[in-house]
């Protein structure tokens, strides 16, 4: 069996910054990625995606974000190029196709099965596989009853495929919003939300939001201690999202109390034809290969964790989550902060041992 300082699983933004630090800190990581690229889900998300925060505040450890505009925002398949290049520049052993199917420990390391075969002895463990893998699907009234299509925004690309149809989009968040704007062009939309869009200016005094919060301490102030879950975030808008709200493009109305094969039902007692149901829910912390390792997950299948290190397991660590530490934690611009703060958690812990 081979045998390793530190396993990190997911090859992602989270994955390949955790290598980066734990390279810092003198610990040789092995990155398991289970698909065949150092992408993570970015090539996966939605055709028209874009950052939200400009390129010179979206950059990993080590490397700035590429290109002369530093105040643009990147697209999708600029984040992909970064990525890769990110990973072809680190010295780290990386391995794509590697899914990771069971972790368990084994006297005073852990043991990692791959599916397919394989196995790894590791001395310690970062989880940095993201959330992406475990789209939310909330329960929803009728929803079980309706016949059209019903899809959660990871598998949405673009408003093609919606033209000329009746479509609702669940969800108030970012994607949400942005979703429901798009698919307006071709579609009639309505925007279902459990109450009002809260809003914030992508710029404020002639400057991007992530300006401020960096310059005030708000992206680094460590208040995800302080919370018992993710809170709702606002809608970051330059203008056109509140826009096409007031405008009905699309409409908002307030989530159906009830739904058959064809038909949704609205809160005024309305029934409506709908063709598909669009779920920009979110996402949960995915993380299937922790489900048999004691202490590690609670009875939802979230972490168990304090400042990134699991509470009951000595050895294993989270990288990625959001709000793991703060408002940037699962961001390009801060990611970085909390891996950096695990690998020296990791290697005081090592050398310990």
């Amino acid at each position: 069996m081979e045998h390793i300082d530190v396993v990190v699983i997911g090859g992602g933004q989270s994955g390949l910054a955790t290598a980066y630090t734990l390279l810092r800190h003198g610990l040789r990581p092995v990155v398991l990625e289970a698909s065949g690229e150092t992408t993570g889900s970015w090539p996966r998300y939605y055709d028209s995606l874009t950052l939200f925060s400009p390129a010179r505040y979206s950059s990993l450890p080590g490397m700035p974000f590429p290109g002369d505009d530093r105040d643009r925002y990147p697209h999708r398949d600029e984040v992909v190029g970064y990525l890769t290049a990110y990973a072809d520049r680190l010295d780290a052993d990386i391995r794509t196709g590697c899914r990771v199917s069971t972790v368990r420990r084994a006297g005073g390391a852990f043991e990692v099965d791959l599916k397919g075969g394989g196995r790894l002895s590791a001395r310690a463990v970062v989880a940095a596989s993201g959330t992406f893998g475990r789209p939310h699907r909330p329960t929803l009234p009728g929803l079980e009853e309706f016949a059209g299509q019903v899809l959660h925004a990871a598998d949405y690309r673009d408003p093609a495929p919606f033209a000329d149809r009746m479509v609702v989009v669940v969800g108030a968040g970012n994607s949400a919003v942005q979703i429901a704007v798009e698919l307006a062009q071709a579609a009639r939309v309505t925007l279902a939300t459990r109450g009002p869009v809260k809003f914030a200016a992508q710029r404020i005094l002639g400057r991007d939001l992530h300006f401020w919060t960096k310059h005030t301490g708000l992206d680094t102030a460590p208040l995800g201690r302080l919370l018992s879950g993710p809170p709702a975030q606002p809608v970051i808008d330059d203008g056109r999202y509140r826009t096409a709200l007031a405008a009905g493009r699309p409409e908002r109305r307030p989530l159906f109390t009830g739904a058959d094969r064809t038909k949704l039902t609205w809160s005024d007692g309305e029934r409506e034809e709908a063709d598909a149901i669009v779920l920009a829910t979110g996402y949960r912390p995915d993380l299937p290969y922790l489900a048999g390792l004691d202490g590690a997950l609670d009875t939802a299948g979230y972490p168990r964790r304090r400042e990134g290190l699991a509470t009951g397991v000595p050895g294993l660590a989270f990288v990625g989550l959001e709000w793991q530490r703060s408002l940037s934690s699962n961001s390009l611009r801060g990611v970085g902060r909390d891996a950096d703060r695990v690998a020296r958690l990791l290697a005081a812990h090592l050398a310990r041992r």
